[in-house]
């Protein structure tokens, strides 16, 4: 998608600050029609100790660094988020390599964890955002070292929090949750709509 010059009856009324395609397809499945422009942003300058701080700053930091740059982005409605993966106090992000990501399953095997989201909306010509943050406790099985060995092979810790996609090979291991599946996958979907609801949002397909 391009970049809107201006604001138009053609353009989404939402724009989507963030890469993730499993953002993007939640949105698609809820029928909101949304325009992605990620912001760049260098997530690791951000150092907050308490994950929900992080999420929440993190995920206004995205919304604002997009309504900065994107021509008329103020006149439309952005929704940021950041999501971490917190085990023991111990926040985990998304693995920088291979090894990093193989230490996180080795942290989660046989242990209950939290998803934490947060979650920016900024309707338009709005002073600030909403920011509101999702929990949701999901508790991995113990994995043995051939386990973690074939999962680390598919590459599908790329780019996942936590080193894992509930929606793929992780998906295996985990044997229960509590809280929002979404939330797991990379946004809290009802939390979206009572936010997108509270504000008049007319977006829906």
């Amino acid at each position: 998608m391009t970049h809107p010059g201006s604001p138009d009856d053609a353009a989404p009324q939402l724009i989507l600050a963030s890469s993730s395609p499993r953002r993007r397809e939640l949105l698609n499945q809820i029928g909101i029609d949304h325009e992605v422009i990620p912001p760049h942003l260098d997530e690791a300058a951000f150092t907050e100790d308490d994950p929900v701080e992080l999420v929440q700053t993190l995920a206004v930091a995205k919304a604002e660094t997009v309504r900065i740059a994107a021509p008329g982005a103020s006149q439309r409605w952005i929704l940021a988020a950041d999501t971490v993966v917190v085990v023991a106090g111990h926040i985990l992000g998304k693995p920088s390599d291979r090894a990093q990501a193989a230490a996180m399953i080795r942290e989660l095997s046989g242990r209950t964890h939290s998803v934490v989201t947060g979650i920016a909306i900024w309707p338009p010509l709005v002073a600030k955002p909403t920011v509101r943050v999702a929990e949701t406790s999901v508790s991995f099985a113990n994995l043995t070292a051939e386990e973690i060995e074939r999962y680390l092979e598919t590459n599908d810790w790329e780019g996942a929090a936590g080193a894992y996609r509930i929606q793929g090979r992780a998906g295996l291991y985990i044997e229960w949750l509590s809280g929002s599946y979404s939330n797991v996958v990379g946004l809290p979907i009802h939390l979206v709509y009572s936010i997108f609801t509270e504000h008049g949002y007319q977006g829906l397909r």
